[in-house]
């Protein structure tokens, strides 16, 4: 964590408001077409009207009322207009409700402003305007459920219409639509068989030529792929598979399985001491 992030989270701290920490508040699930009538409705208007029915000995009993003003929003949208709420107590979690209240824009230009008359920096000024308060403790969750209603069903009734249409249909069309435009045959495949006839048909070399160029590529390294021999030699692979049995002997172990490698007879590595006499003669030379 950055230093500018450890001083938000001080400023935070400090300016949490616990004043209403012990009030209790209602966690209410509401369907999705209450949730979009309540956000286009304006701050000042009564959205519903809830009631609270307490009887002797039962479990009290709770119900929502949308008001005209919320359904005049939306006229042709039927929906329905009484709820009831199942409660259910909260014991096993704790949960609250928190409120943040962000600065205005004149408070934060007046803010500034101040800021640099005092030679200090904006930021504290509009982190200290920034507050954030504790509503309260979720102590009941309440669940709003529709009375099936004349107007619940039919509500019902085209949602499951509206799902059951297929998002993709099947238009006729007057033109021809063409994408992509066939080609009789690609660049690459043109390229790859003229660079085959220039070439040409390999043709068998003489043995011997053919094992000079492979004593010659052994020279420079000690194991070979037969891919790597083809384009060496330039031969038919079953002709060079015979001249390799000759002269080579075939990896079937790792380090170096499916490599080819010359034969005992035919190889001429310098050992370690050979290597090792080698180096004070060149030693000697460069002293001379």
């Amino acid at each position: 964590m950055s230093k500018d992030d450890k001083e938000k989270v001080q400023i935070i701290d400090k300016d949490l408001d616990l004043s209403n920490a012990g009030r209790g508040v209602w966690l209410v699930k509401v369907p999705k077409y209450i949730a979009q009538k309540w956000e286009k409705a304006p701050s000042n208007m009564d959205v519903g009207k809830l009631r609270i029915s307490k009887t002797p000995g039962q479990k009290a009993q709770v119900s929502l009322s949308l008001t005209p003003a919320v359904l005049a929003l939306d006229p042709d949208e039927k929906i329905p207009t009484e709820h009831v709420l199942d409660v259910s107590q909260v014991t096993k979690q704790t949960l609250g409700v928190f409120s943040h209240m962000a600065p205005t824009e004149v408070a934060t230009a007046a803010a500034a402003g101040n800021g640099k008359e005092n030679g200090s920096g904006a930021t504290g000024a509009t982190s200290d305007s920034e507050k954030l308060y504790m509503e309260g403790r979720i102590v009941q969750k309440l669940e709003c459920r529709p009375i099936a209603d004349t107007c619940y069903m039919k509500l019902k009734l085209d949602s499951i219409r509206k799902a059951s249409e297929p998002q993709r249909r099947v238009q006729p069309i007057d033109k021809i639509v063409q994408n992509y435009k066939p080609v009789k045959d690609h660049a690459h495949n043109i390229e790859y068989r003229e660079r085959k006839k220039a070439e040409g048909k390999k043709a068998r070399d003489d043995k011997n030529a053919v094992m000079d160029m492979l004593f010659h590529a052994f020279e420079k390294h000690q194991y070979y792929n037969i891919k790597d021999l083809v384009k060496i030699t330039n031969q038919p692979i079953s002709y060079l598979k015979e001249i390799l049995k000759d002269v080579c002997d075939y990896n079937m172990k790792n380090p170096h399985k499916n490599m080819w490698e010359l034969k005992k007879e035919y190889r001429h590595y310098k050992t370690e001491e050979q290597k090792d006499e080698e180096k004070p003669k060149s030693d000697g030379s460069d002293s001379e």
